[in-house]
């Protein structure tokens, strides 16, 4: 298997890795520095699958330097980086036979499917987290038993679909072929779009705080509810229920259902219970505001925004966290 992931930041660089250490031939293309790391001292990945250095990968800082064909192309850019970076990489078309992205948005696979064709394309989505510690080291911070989805975009399982599984759940990935992975995806953007647009309304006057210090506050926890049920309302509206695809830590089924004070009270145990584990969460919208980085507030909270208003749905909070987010985004660099 040869797979190709086209900005290859530290989520991509613990995938490359992974799947390179279970023989697939891994092609990372990325920053200049981080490329002339890896190709001087291997790729190292630290976190929460212990220390490993890996020789047996190809990087890159141009796409235009890839030689062969391709069976599987990440595309794990900034969405608003999308067009220059398929633009740059015109070299390779024709030499790609599968595509999926990383991205946390609702119409990456339209933008792949226009820049491959629709046949090409496969929906993709997972919650694993990983950051790039310094060039040539990254750092796997967050991993779940099943954390990770692949699927056909018309509902089918083909072998295509089963052999990105295979290999995904062979280098410890929890990973599973779905039907619906429209919905999947739908439900992680409405989780991610949940956890960044409260803790940048929530918390970010104070660039020390993560998620916990927000959620164990009666009125961090209630304004995490009352965000999280409107988003809710919106995914509904496309024909969907909450299903918690990405358990434990997903947690729709129970904020959209029961009462609001109970509600209120599995928001509090979780920020508890993430005290009690030392875990320090902080989703990349935040950690973008607090270090003077423009954000992807328009491809992750904008869906639900537009959808809601073409659908007559009030989403009074959710309008709130949005005006807030672009503002403070129209004075980030």
């Amino acid at each position: 298997m040869r797979v190709i992931i086209l900005g290859a930041g530290g989520l991509g660089s613990v995938f490359g890795a992974r799947l390179a250490e279970q023989g697939a031939d891994v092609t990372l293309v990325a920053r200049p520095t981080h490329v002339e790391a890896i190709n001087k001292n291997g790729l190292k990945i630290s976190g929460v699958n212990g220390d490993s250095t890996i020789t047996n990968i190809t990087a890159m800082s141009s796409a235009d330097d890839a030689v062969g064909e391709f069976d599987y192309l990440i595309l794990g850019v900034k969405s608003k980086d999308t067009a220059a970076t398929l633009a740059g990489a015109a070299s390779l078309k024709g030499r790609i036979k599968t595509a999926c992205s990383f991205q946390n948005n609702t119409t990456k696979e339209d933008d792949l499917a226009n820049w491959l064709g629709a046949e090409h394309v496969i929906g993709f989505a997972t919650i694993e987290a990983a950051q790039l510690i310094e060039p040539g080291h990254a750092s796997h911070t967050f991993k779940l038993p099943l954390s990770t989805y692949f699927g056909e975009l018309d509902g089918t399982i083909t072998p295509r679909i089963e052999a990105i599984v295979d290999i995904c759940n062979a280098a410890g990935i929890g990973t599973k072929a779905m039907p619906n992975i429209k919905q999947v995806m739908w439900e992680k953007i409405t989780q991610i779009a949940n956890a960044a647009g409260w803790s940048v309304s929530t918390l970010a006057g104070n660039k020390n705080l993560v998620m916990n210090d927000g959620m164990v506050i009666q009125e961090g926890a209630e304004h995490y509810v009352q965000y999280a049920r409107e988003l809710i309302s919106v995914y509904k509206a496309l024909g969907y229920q909450p299903e918690n695809f990405f358990a434990p830590v997903s947690k729709l089924k129970e904020l959209d259902g029961g009462s609001f004070d109970d509600a209120v009270a599995t928001v509090i145990a979780i920020g508890e219970g993430m005290n009690k584990a030392g875990m320090k969460g902080r989703p990349s919208m935040f950690t973008d505001v607090i270090s003077g980085k423009k954000t992807e507030v328009e491809e992750t909270i904008g869906p639900f925004v537009h959808k809601a208003r073409e659908l007559g749905i009030s989403v009074p909070t959710v309008d709130a966290v949005y005006r807030i987010i672009k503002v403070l985004d129209h004075y980030l660099v």
